[in-house]
């Protein structure tokens, strides 16, 4: 599974970084970073990144399918 990032969508409520902090940041000044971008999520992220993108209040995450974990 992959996640696509809207970022111009993104309002830096950081809900995504609080679930799944080893796929998601938040610098200073509340712009994302999304540390898996372009790569498959880790197996071991995979239920953590789910609910990242369950979680976010303006839907600027969203599932791509393919790859292994889909």
């Amino acid at each position: 599974m992959k996640i696509e990032v809207d970022y111009e969508r993104c309002e830096g409520h950081g809900m995504c970084e609080a679930v799944a902090p080893a796929l998601f940041s938040l610098d200073d000044d509340d712009q994302l970073t999304y540390h898996a971008e372009g790569a498959d999520v880790p197996d071991e992220g995979l239920a953590a990144a789910r609910t990242a993108i369950a979680s976010c209040p303006v839907a600027a995450l969203r599932q791509i399918d393919g790859g292994r974990g889909a």
